[in-house]
């Protein structure tokens, strides 16, 4: 048996019994893969921050005095440029709470004091309306409405209701905690990786070179190259698109005069980065708070924002994200579906440039097929033409055949 095939049985033999074991202990290995994921998550956080934030230190990076030589510039092109993308990043981040917090505030404490009396003049109108109907009236006379008997029901039933989401307020603030942990250590490994990208880069294509094939490292190389290309081409047009739908709300509502515009087109444009279903996101949250205010505009608001939602739709969204990622419209609520169902709002995201990935790959696998399929074929078509014409012979039809044979019976 040659080594290569005993090597093949080997593998498989391996294979067979780490399946086997997998399903036996099957606790044991999801308990191992939990705790394995934990460990990483915030280098997998950070190289998420690094891979985004690179896009605005190699933006900064081409202004930074391009041309120049000099050996300060050349120290300090990187470091400047990565401290001002996270920067600009807070500050982007400080203005957007500075808009919506405020704005939230007042219109819960609207929504706190205006309840109320609101449900008082609804009682009224039943009890008077349903004069024939004394049970009933009784019923909603007896009805009491009490903020701070319904805000005690409702942390109670938040915190021992709901089995496992908020079990307690320990749980909650170490859940908190550990989430707030896992960010810092993910921006502290982004940002030793974007220092040293330079040195990583160099170091994956040396150790591809040398333990790679030179024909997977070609593929590999390919594969990675339209993965790039795609994500970044997805979150710079998602980007973009949240802030002209952002801009457009803004200036819409404020023509229209309608209350809360600034925090409305903050958390349309925020939620906005979720393809397809953000901004309708933002768009309920932004009507129920115009709502305390006044029903009517926030009908109108609604009817606004599926115009513009419309709008930017069919003429924004296929011109700055759908054309860069390349993906069908049927394919980007798969992949938002399945992305959702699986890891939430992250999910949501990430699957579809990951979608786009896989779709470009197939489609050029499938135009490579095809291309050997027509070169296959072309060579057999002109073999059968050429085999046809060697066939037929060059014969000349008889001319004046009725003069040769009244010679010949003459003769």
């Amino acid at each position: 048996m040659e080594k290569k095939e005993l090597r093949r049985y080997i593998t498989v033999a391996v294979l067979a019994v780490l399946v086997c074991l997998t399903v036996q202990y099957f606790g044991v290995v999801a308990g191992f893969l939990g705790f394995a994921l934990n460990a990483v998550k915030p280098m997998f956080i950070g190289l998420v921050i690094a891979y985004i934030f690179n896009i605005l230190m190699t933006t900064f990076e081409k202004k930074y005095f391009p041309n120049s030589q000099k050996k300060f510039v050349r120290v300090t092109r990187r470091p400047f440029c990565l401290a001002f993308s996270f920067l600009i990043t807070l500050a982007v981040l400080a203005l957007i709470l500075y808009i919506v917090i405020p704005e939230l505030g007042n219109a819960f404490s609207v929504l706190y004091t205006e309840i109320p009396p609101k449900f008082l003049e609804l009682q009224k109108y039943a009890v008077d309306t349903l004069n024939e109907f004394p049970e009933i009236q009784e019923k909603i006379k007896s009805i009491q409405f009490d903020w701070a008997a319904i805000i005690s029901k409702t942390s109670g039933f938040l915190t021992s209701g709901v089995a496992g989401i908020l079990s307690s307020a320990f749980d909650f603030i170490g859940g908190i905690t550990v989430s707030i942990t896992n960010l810092c250590l993910g921006v502290v490994f982004a940002i030793y990786t974007l220092i040293r990208k330079d040195k990583l880069r160099t170091d994956a294509k040396r150790i591809l070179t040398v333990f790679v094939s030179k024909e997977k490292n070609a593929k590999l190389t390919h594969v990675l190259h339209i993965a790039n290309d795609t994500f970044r081409s997805f979150f710079i047009g998602q980007f973009v698109d949240a802030l002209v739908l952002g801009s457009m709300c803004f200036i819409g509502m404020t023509l229209l005069r309608l209350p809360y515009a600034a925090m409305s087109a903050a958390l349309v444009g925020v939620t906005a980065l979720i393809p397809i279903v953000g901004a309708f996101i933002g768009a309920g949250i932004s009507a129920f708070i115009i709502l305390t205010e006044n029903p009517t505009q926030a009908l109108i608001f609604i009817i606004f924002l599926i115009c513009i939602q419309q709008l930017e739709g069919n003429f924004v969204y296929p011109k700055v994200v759908g054309e860069s990622v390349g993906l069908p419209g049927i394919w980007v609520l798969a992949a938002v579906t399945a992305g959702g169902g699986l890891l939430g709002i992250v999910g949501m995201i990430i699957f579809v440039p990951i979608t786009a990935v896989a779709y470009k790959l197939s489609f050029e696998k499938l135009e490579a097929k095809e291309r050997r399929i027509a070169e296959q074929s072309a060579p057999n078509k002109n073999n059968n033409k050429n085999k046809n014409r060697r066939r037929k012979p060059n014969r000349k039809p008889p001319q004046n055949s009725g003069s040769q044979q009244s010679q010949q019976a003459q003769n």
